[in-house]
């Protein structure tokens, strides 16, 4: 008898978790959106559509696009770029990649993921699938935003980040799963099972910003695949972990020494993930804007030029003096990530063109002088911050 009591508790303990109270909130969503929430939600599809223009051209998009086509073509759905169409879940995948192809989607700096780029696609693909509403699909937008982000503060971002997984990817597929829900109407049941599925689909980790590769181009376009599945199987029946989220081995406590679980559900319905989104200015993780600002402000107010720059010692986060330091002429992808090479070219090139981290410019022998000329120092004012608020403070040593 005391063995049944124990299990009645534990199953009322999991039915009032906190991956089903996110659940049951984000479900209520239908038809009670605000306009200015809608409207935000407008903005960030504008602004990933653009990102998807950009990217699909890249070579890794275009092999994603082909792999979409040759393992799910035939479906209903849009593959930008191309005449074919794939299923939901391959064009998602197609998608996703290309607007993670060059480092301009959005960002939810706090939580240290790129919502865009994972939500915006899936729930592109299954309201064409469903020929959904415009409403509807804003909607889901806003959804997806929320239920992403709030995976990613929940789950500690920087200590997630510092122990090698890659936040978008990981807390993406729970924004896609609640998007794809939102369209296909799940109940808050059925959006519960969906993340329990889910955190068994998160994946991706940092090892490119250490031996680099294409492996991070496609980490956007697998959260929105892997969300769209996660709400498929729900929507047919199939039972996921029912507290996915914030349980024992829930993905907001196995994939990081910092869980943070109550920030799942801490301010719903006043605190609006959507409204807190950032759009890049420059092509580069944007970890290291801040310093690009600072030196590209301080070249042009002291008149600078690189032919006079002995040193350049850039104050940033732990994060980017782990992860951020590479040589940037290696690839187009380490161009990207180097902070080294980000603050170089704030001096010897335009850092916001997108054409400045092609595989030509980042080949340019001066670039790799003046990188080489870029110190980094860990800051604790900075750590103190990071991710919610971000800097950086540059010291330029001229002859």
């Amino acid at each position: 008898m005391a063995d049944a009591l124990s299990a009645s508790e534990t199953l009322e303990a999991v039915d009032r978790s906190l991956s089903a109270e996110l659940a049951g909130f984000l479900s209520g969503l239908s038809g009670r959106v605000a306009p200015a929430h809608l409207a935000a939600a407008g903005n960030c599809v504008i602004d990933t559509l653009g990102a998807i223009a950009y990217g699909c051209a890249q070579p890794w998009s275009m092999a994603a696009a082909r792999h979409a086509l040759a393992t799910g073509g035939g479906g209903a759905c849009t593959v930008v770029g191309l005449a074919d169409r794939a299923s939901p879940a391959m064009a998602a995948f197609a998608n996703g990649t290309a607007a993670h192809a060059f480092e301009l989607d959005d960002v939810h700096e706090e939580a240290v993921n790129h919502p865009g780029a994972v939500v915006v696609p899936a729930a592109l693909a299954v309201a064409e699938e469903l020929d959904a509403s415009g409403l509807a699909f804003l909607e889901a937008v806003v959804v997806g935003y929320e239920a992403m982000a709030r995976a990613g503060l929940g789950v500690g971002p920087v200590s997630h980040m510092l122990a090698g997984f890659h936040p978008t990817s990981m807390s993406g597929v729970f924004g896609a799963a609640a998007a794809a829900a939102h369209l296909r109407g799940l109940d808050a049941d059925r959006l519960n099972h969906a993340f329990g599925i889910a955190a068994s689909l998160a994946s991706g980790t940092m090892e490119f910003a250490a031996s680099g590769g294409m492996a991070k181009r496609i980490h956007a376009g697998r959260a929105a695949e892997g969300g769209i599945m996660a709400a498929s199987l729900a929507a047919d029946g199939f039972e996921g972990a029912r507290d996915g989220l914030a349980g024992r081995h829930g993905f907001c406590r196995v994939f990081t020494d910092d869980p943070r679980p109550e920030l799942l559900v801490e301010g719903l319905g006043e605190r609006w993930m959507i409204d807190e989104i950032t759009v890049k200015p420059y092509a580069s993780c944007s970890d290291v804007h801040p310093m690009v600002q600072a030196t590209s402000e301080l070249v042009a107010e002291r008149d600078i030029r690189a032919r006079q720059i002995e040193r350049i010692a850039v104050h940033t986060t732990t994060k980017v003096v782990e992860l951020n330091d590479m040589d940037g002429t290696a690839s187009v992808m380490a161009a990207q990530y180097s902070a080294p090479f980000n603050v170089a070219a704030a001096v010897l090139a335009d850092p916001s063109d997108p054409a400045t981290f092609s595989p030509e410019r980042i080949a340019d022998p001066a670039l790799a002088t003046l990188q080489a000329r870029v110190e980094l120092a860990p800051d604790l004012a900075f750590d103190a911050t990071y991710a919610w608020k971000q800097g950086a403070r540059v010291e330029i040593t001229t002859t």
